[in-house]
């Protein structure tokens, strides 16, 4: 079994982060350890732990003044080349119902590029804005929606 960033991501977002009656988290050496016992490869553990510090440094980046409403956001050729019409549809809708702001969407996007992984799709983008959220400070309520979102279509799947 080939196993990604995201993979080893998502693990960590539902073993250690979504559980709020964790007290005390283990040190990283430890979670390293339990990783490579369930199977994670460790370059992909390595690349994962990066990513995760990378978007904990960038919580606190400055982007320029915010835009105007009306304002359109390009993506790049990579980013277009990356992100499928429906995945870069699905932030801008994030972003008109007001669950991303423009600096959370730039993370985001950020975040995504990051993975670096060959067949990204919509399920594994909103886990990655999920976890943007989580970290955000003040962003509560857009957390919220968004774990609504990702946990109602998980559950409407299995149906």
């Amino acid at each position: 079994m080939k196993e990604n960033v995201f993979d080893v991501l998502m693990y960590l977002f539902e073993n250690y982060y979504m559980d709020d009656e964790t007290e005390m988290t283990p040190d990283r050496e430890s979670i390293q350890l339990e990783l490579a016992d369930a199977g994670f490869p460790t370059p992909e553990i390595n690349k994962a732990f990066d990513w995760l510090e990378s978007l904990a440094t960038s919580n606190g980046t400055q982007l320029p003044a915010p835009q105007a409403s009306h304002s359109i956001r390009l993506f790049s050729d990579r980013e277009t080349g990356y992100l499928d019409l429906e995945c870069r549809g699905f932030l801008l809708f994030l972003e008109q119902m007001g669950i991303l702001t423009p600096a959370n969407r730039e993370l985001a996007i950020d975040r995504i590029m990051a993975l670096d992984s060959e067949d990204f799709d919509l399920e594994q983008l909103k886990w990655v804005v999920l976890m943007v959220l989580f970290k955000q400070p003040g962003q509560e309520a857009a957390y919220a929606w968004m774990e609504d979102l990702v946990f109602d279509n998980t559950s409407n799947s299995l149906h």
